[in-house]
Formats: structure tokens, C-alpha cells, sequence
């Protein structure tokens, strides 16, 4: 197995990586949130820093591609169209920008933004319409080229869009991040990263993951609205102060 892994990378860290995928992605099929910021924290653990973004956003391409694929029956596409238009702008914008943010302080406001938009109920966010969808989607696709992961934010802004049906959020999510993870894959390798070293990996954590969408799915079938709710809040919250966590010690 070995001879299939990029160097340095030991058999058993990639074995516990492909677990993780399971997990990761079985989480936010029943949650909507947590996988892909949990997917990040252990990538970190065994990989360089230069290939830590473009291969966790090939995994979760693979991972939300399948979540948006077993689910699409309740994807939103109304809401969906727009985010992909708004992807693409910001994507570019996101290749194209030369001077970024201090880290510290993207995390910072992120973390903020993201519990704002998590426990405030916003008048008329529902109506938000097509043109509100788009300026977020570039919003955030931008920022994905920045931070690693960005899904809780995507998710605190559709929750606001999708206030009562959690499978439509799930799977509107998943639409959604699986173009934006794709715009990143394209302008990564347009920079020059080498995937194809890391690709035996990535598609085996790919296959893992869909399995855990399945598994996922079941257990979000089976949880009440209001439970999914609440849980979701709370994931959304512990995530984003970790962010403001993150934020604050690297300005110390």
C-alpha cells in the first residue's frame, strides 16, 4: 500500500484518514455541519502545510458530491442556481487577488459572522432572492480560496434561507459546497499543485466518505426537526469559537 501513498505519509495514517472520512462525512449527513472543518483538523495532523487546502478540498468535493447525489431529491434549486453563479465570480476573484487577509483575522471574523447568522433571526432573510444568494455565494467562495473550510458559514447562510425543512438543507449545502470545493480543485491546479500524487488516497477517503453519506443519511431520516435544529445551532456555535479560538491566540 505504501508504494501508493505520497512520501512520508505512513500506511497507518493514511488507513486512520480513510476511517475518518467515514465519520466525518456521516456527520454532516445527519447534522449539516462539523464534517468538513473535523476533516480539516485531522489532514492537519499528517500532512504539509502546502498540501493541506487543495487536498482536503478534494476530499470534501468527493464528499459532497455524494451527499448532494444520494439527496437530491430535496435539493433546492432555486436557491442553488444562484449560489453557483455567485461561486464562479468569487472563485475568480479569488485566483485573482494577490494581497489576502492576515489569517488571525479571517478566522476572527468568520467565527463572529457565522454565530450572528446562526442565533439571530434575521426579518426577511427567506426573501432574500436571487441576487442576495449570488453576492453570498462570491462571498464565501472567496473566502474558501483563503480558509480551509468554509461550510459552516455556507450553512449558517442557507439555515437563514431554509428556516424549516433540514433535509432541503442538507442537500442544498452539499450542491453548494461541492461547486465551490470544485472551483478550488481547478484554480489549485491551475497553480501548480501536483495531485496526481495524492490521488490513491483521495479516492479511497472518496469512496469511504460516500458511505458515510449513506450511513448519515439514515440517522437524519430518523431526526425530528426541532432535535436537528438544535443540534445544528449548537455544532455551528462550538465551531465558530473555535474559529474566534484560533483567531485570538494567533493575534497573541
Amino acid at each position: 500500500m505504501g508504494a501508493f501513498l505520497p512520501d512520508g505519509l505512513p500506511v497507518w495514517a493514511a488507513a486512520l484518514l480513510v476511517v475518518a472520512s467515514f465519520f466525518t462525512s456521516a456527520l454532516t449527513a445527519s447534522f449539516g455541519v462539523g464534517g468538513g472543518i473535523a476533516m480539516l483538523a485531522m489532514l492537519g495532523l499528517f500532512l504539509p502545510v502546502a498540501a493541506l487546502i487543495p487536498v482536503h478540498g478534494a476530499v470534501q468535493l468527493g464528499s459532497n458530491t455524494g451527499r448532494a447525489w444520494h439527496q437530491r431529491a430535496a435539493i433546492r434549486y432555486g436557491i442553488f442556481v444562484p449560489f453557483l453563479a455567485g461561486s464562479l465570480i468569487g472563485a475568480v476573484a479569488g485566483a485573482a487577488i494577490v494581497v489576502q487577509l492576515p489569517d488571525a483575522v479571517l478566522k476572527l471574523v468568520l467565527g463572529a459572522f457565522i454565530i450572528a447568522l446562526t442565533w439571530a433571526n434575521i426579518p426577511g432573510f427567506q426573501r432574500i432572492g436571487r441576487t442576495g444568494l449570488a453576492v453570498g455565494s462570491a462571498v464565501t467562495a472567496l473566502l474558501t480560496m483563503m480558509v480551509g473550510a468554509t461550510g459552516p458559514l455556507v450553512s449558517s447562510l442557507f439555515a437563514q434561507v431554509i428556516p424549516d425543512d433540514r433535509k432541503a438543507l442538507v442537500a442544498t449545502h452539499a450542491a453548494g459546497m461541492t461547486v465551490q470545493h470544485f472551483l478550488k480543485i481547478i484554480v489549485f491546479g491551475l497553480a501548480g499543485f501536483a495531485f496526481a500524487a495524492w490521488l490513491p488516497l483521495i479516492a479511497v477517503m472518496i469512496v469511504s466518505g460516500y458511505l458515510g453519506t449513506v450511513y448519515g443519511s439514515r440517522w437524519l431520516d430518523r431526526l425530528p426537526e426541532e432535535a436537528f435544529r438544535k443540534w445544528f445551532r449548537i455544532g455551528l456555535t462550538l465551531l465558530a469559537l473555535d474559529l474566534v479560538r484560533q483567531g485570538l491566540f494567533a493575534l497573541a
